[in-house]
């Protein structure tokens, strides 16, 4: 497991690999919400869990934290969306806005 400060305008987020048979989870999270790889499950955070406003945003095909700042956002939850996060925004912008 890695983790590691991740300079983001107005604060630091802090970013997380963690290694697991034939996958990595990568996760960056400030203090509202977080942006990770394509294990997120949008659709479950946006349904059946809505009702907590999880600020999540997924980026897919990332095995660094360095490639979830630079891939675009392929999916968000409606909590995400409220605060200005879009899809195919880059990510280092939606953890901007989730600072």
């Amino acid at each position: 497991m890695q983790m590691r400060p991740v300079a983001i305008a107005g604060g630091t987020a802090v970013g997380i690999e963690v290694d697991l048979p034939r996958t990595r989870l990568v996760v960056i999270t400030t203090d509202k919400g977080y942006l990770m790889c394509g294990a997120l499950d949008v659709g479950l955070l946006s349904t059946k869990l809505r009702a907590r406003e999880i600020v999540a945003a997924r980026a897919v095909g990332v095995r660094s934290i360095d490639e979830l700042l630079r891939a675009p956002v392929e999916s968000l939850t409606p909590a995400a969306e409220a605060l200005g996060v879009e899809v195919g925004m880059q990510g280092s912008e939606a953890i901007r806005r989730m600072a």
